[in-house]
Formats: C-alpha cells, sequence, structure tokens
C-alpha cells in the first residue's frame, strides 16, 4: 500500500507543520527546524512492505532533531537506512559526526537522539527496519550506526539499485510479494554490510574478528539447521572448537546461546507476520527447535511473553499499512 504527503495542496504559512507531522508519522517523532524566511516544499511517499517501510523523501533544506524526550514513549527500535540521490547529508548520533553523499548510504539507530540535514534540495531512499528483523540477520546493527557504505559497487550497489527498482513496481504487487520483497531488500543489506571490512569490531585484532564475523554468517545461514553446532560451525570456520567458544566468550555471549537468540529472532518475525498462517509448533521446527515445550520456554525467557500471546498481540495491533 502507498502513502503520499505533500506541501504543494497547502497554504504557504502550513507547508512547515504539514512536513512536521508527515515525517513524524512516517518514521517517528522529530522536531524539524527549516530556515527562515523561505518558503518550504516537499513530498513524502511511502510503501509498506510487511514489517518494512520505504520512503521516497524530497524537500528543501532543513534539520531534523531527534531528542531524549522524543525517546520516552518508544517502545521497539527501528533502524534507518538511508541512501540520498541528490545533496549531500550530514548526520550526528552518539558524538560521530558524519556527511553521506550520493553513492553511499547511512544506517541510523532511533533509540538514541540525533541531528540530520541537508543544506540544499534534497532526495532520499529511506527504509524503515524494526531492530528484531534487523538483528535476525546482522549481529550487533547497533555497531553499524553513523557508518557509510559504498554504493557504487558490488552488493552495495546491487542493494541500491533493487531498492529503487521495488520502489517502481511495489504499486503492482499484492502483500505477500511486498512482504517478499521487503525481506529481500533486508537480506541485501547485510550481505552489503557482510562485505564491508569496518563491520569488524575494534576490541580485538582484525583477524579474530573476522573468524567471529564468519562464524555468526555459517550460523544465520544453517539456523535451519536442527543438527547446528558449535563444533559444526568451527569446521566450516577451519578453526578449533576452543578457540570458537573464545571468539564468542569475548563478546559476552556463548555460541549456544547465540544460536538460540538467532533462531528466536526468526520466529518472532514469522509469528508477528500477519501473512504467515503456520501453527506455532511449524514454524519452531522451521528454524531448528527440536521441542516445542522448550521452544516456548525459551522464547518466553527471552521476550517476556509466550509464543500465542506474542501473535495475538501482533494480530490484534494496527496494520502496518496504516502505520509505516
Amino acid at each position: 500500500m502507498r502513502s503520499s504527503y505533500s506541501t504543494h495542496d497547502s497554504a504557504p504559512e502550513t507547508r512547515k507543520t504539514v512536513w512536521q507531522d508527515a515525517v513524524s508519522r512516517i518514521y517517528f517523532p522529530l522536531d524539524v527546524k527549516f530556515r527562515p524566511s523561505v518558503e518550504f516544499s516537499g513530498t513524502l511517499d511511502v510503501w509498506s512492505l510487511g514489517s518494512v517501510s520505504i520512503s521516497r523523501n524530497q524537500s528543501d533544506a532543513l534539520l531534523y532533531r531527534r531528542h531524549e524526550r522524543h525517546l520516552l514513549t518508544e517502545r521497539e527500535e527501528s533502524f534507518l537506512i538511508t541512501v540520498p540521490d541528490l545533496a549531500e547529508i550530514r548526520f550526528e548520533q552518539d558524538g560521530r559526526d558524519v556527511s553521506c553523499r550520493p553513492g553511499q548510504f547511512l544506517i541510523e539507530r532511533s533509540h538514541l537522539p540525533y541531528e540530520f540535514s541537508h543544506r540544499e534540495r534534497a532526495r532520499l531512499w529511506v527504509i524503515k527496519i524494526p531492530s528484531p528483523v534487523l538483528r535476525a540477520r546482522i549481529a550487533r546493527p547497533e555497531r553499524l550506526a553513523t557508518l557509510q557504505f559504498d554504493a557504487t559497487r558490488g552488493v552495495g550497489a546491487l542493494f541500491v539499485d533493487m531498492l529503487r527498482l521495488t520502489a517502481g513496481r511495489l504499486d503492482e504487487m499484492d502483500e505477500p510479494a511486498r512482504r517478499l520483497m521487503g525481506n529481500q531488500l533486508v537480506d541485501l543489506l547485510a550481505m552489503a554490510v557482510e562485505a564491508d571490512d569496518r563491520v569488524l569490531g575494534t576490541r580485538s585484532s582484525s583477524i579474530r574478528n573476522a573468524h567471529l564475523q564468519r562464524a555468526e554468517h555459517v550460523i544465520r545461514s544453517r539456523l535451519r539447521d536442527m543438527d547446528l553446532t558449535p563444533g559444526l560451525v568451527a569446521e566450516s570456520c577451519g578453526i578449533s572448537l576452543r578457540y570458537l567458544h573464545q571468539l564468542f566468550e569475548a563478546e559476552g555471549r556463548s555460541v549456544c546461546a547465540h544460536i538460540r537468540t538467532q533462531r528466536l529472532l526468526m520466529c518472532d518475525a514469522m509469528l508477528k507476520d500477519p501473512f504467515s498462517h503456520k501453527a506455532i509448533a511449524e514454524i519452531a521446527y522451521e528454524w531448528g527447535f527440536t521441542d516445542q515445550a522448550q521452544f516456548s520456554r525459551n522464547y518466553r525467557a527471552h521476550f517476556g511473553q509466550t509464543p500465542s500471546r506474542a501473535r495475538m498481540a501482533a494480530r490484534s495491533a494496527p496494520s502496518a499499512s496504516a502505520k509505516p
């Protein structure tokens, strides 16, 4: 479903208010600072793709601020992936101040204050991804905030090309097809992130972190395998089992706990998917759990509610198309 917002039909004196209301509704609450005594214009199109949304944002120069007070009522964290098509953007979060030009894309985190601005008229593509959806594919995505990624070659370019092509065809697709495209875009984003050396942490050597990243990739690609064990992961990575355990212990988690958490995140996404009609037991088995009772206990311990209650709450909530 597509929704469109524009200042063109509003009186000049109300356009700034109209724009602030629109961006706060589509993304999350923000303060917007406009240039003084300058007539403002902007257009915003947004499409829902299941739990993910795509927006095309064109506007005159402005500054967005997200403050601590905006976070008080926010329950679920999201990540924004911003792709500038026209004009350079500036982003400041968690003490880091960066610029992002056309030919790059930037990752922003909703659960920390930030400033986002552009000094000229800009055209942006933005994907909004709920934290659980991204965490199911990228371990610790918070470390990616403020990083700019290359969108001119390789998987990064494919991700941005697919984003633009998908938006142009979404009006022709039904809900299941849009949901599928949303998942594929997040998968491509994860591939683009994995291809960038800067996702390696800085707390230990790059070789050590390369092994950790490879292990996380093996786990993510084999979550459906009920026989997935730390020994299998170590063998696939060409490292000893002891060294594998050391890698994860240095991150404050065990290998088995990481596998379990990734499986729970994928199950959670399917449980909350309004187009998924699989039974809870089917979902658990699909993602590598061998016992439904064990799955339910683990799910409740991790998310604070039973799988059936989580599914019921998701289906009774407003639809994603009503609130991207």
